[in-house]
């Protein structure tokens, strides 16, 4: 009976962070996202809180901040229009908003990652600070959910992978968290970009409900940890790929890149979050 209501409710709040996701520019009240869940507005609050370790409010303001950082990098929209669609009212509450999880304003953070962006290759090796570690990777096998267009935009099927694991008992102490990216942004389009929202699983796991199972093989890679938030992670695949690979001797194995994430982003500010990038690498030899 137990087992059946944890079922319950982690398919309810599946039902939310899908609705969230695919209504973040709509008005999301309390009431309505309580009638997505069936659940009393009464207690709705607390069971989503409880389940997600933060409140409604803060997980659409997470996500709409986080998608307001890639469209300040990745686009020339103003700033005004740019805080209209992430919520607030006014430029000067986006900017408080935005400033106490990012540590800059918007237009300092616009300003300062323009200059830092791969494809300015000069200021970028003047700018970048990563350390490369190689490192042996045990492997790992994954229950992931795939994503199709945007990288910025892979939070919505963490999300709901995460519901998914919830609601079969799936999360363990060990449990982490992988992205698997398999196409370069600068050379396939935008919605044809093909990722995976991926949690570490038992090595019997073979997929089911729409989840899929994918392994990672065990093997040497070259990694670097970035910190910060998830908009800027090209500037870490920039340093392997433009300075470290070329001046190693190294060659990239058959395999794609993948991000191993070190702490949950629900739980610090984006200026603290913590990513391992890891490009997998041939053995060597002739």
């Amino acid at each position: 009976m137990r087992k059946t209501t944890l079922i319950s409710y982690a398919d309810r709040h599946a039902r939310v962070m899908r609705h969230i996701a695919d209504h973040l520019d709509d008005r999301l009240s309390l009431d309505d996202l309580s009638e997505v869940a069936a659940l009393s507005p009464f207690h709705f609050h607390r069971v989503y809180r409880a389940m997600q370790g933060e409140t409604t409010a803060q997980t659409v303001r997470r996500l709409r901040l986080h998608r307001a950082a890639a469209a300040l990098i990745e686009t020339e929209r103003s700033i005004a229009r740019i805080s209209t669609e992430a919520g607030y009212g006014s430029v000067e509450a986006f900017t408080r908003a935005f400033g106490a999880d990012y540590g800059l304003s918007p237009a300092a953070y616009r300003m300062q990652r323009a200059l830092l962006l791969p494809r300015n290759t000069v200021r970028q090796q003047e700018s970048t600070m990563y350390e490369v570690t190689l490192k042996h990777f045990p492997g790992a096998r994954l229950a992931v959910m795939p994503h199709r267009g945007s990288y910025q935009k892979i939070g919505a099927a963490f999300e709901q992978l995460s519901a998914w694991m919830v609601k079969h008992g799936m999360f363990g102490p060990d449990t982490k968290m992988f992205g698997v990216y398999l196409d370069d942004p600068e050379a396939v389009a935008e919605a044809e970009l093909r990722s995976y929202a991926g949690f570490s699983v038992p090595a019997t796991f073979n997929g089911v409900d729409g989840v899929e199972a994918l392994t990672l093989q065990a093997g040497e890679a070259a990694t670097v940890v970035h910190k910060g938030p998830y908009a800027e992670l090209p500037r870490a695949y920039a340093h392997l790929y433009s300075q470290w690979l070329p001046s190693s001797g190294r060659e990239p194995a058959d395999q794609p890149c993948f991000e191993l994430y070190l702490n949950n982003p629900s739980h610090v500010p984006a200026t603290e979050w913590l990513t391992e990038v890891a490009l997998p690498l041939k053995m060597w030899g002739p």
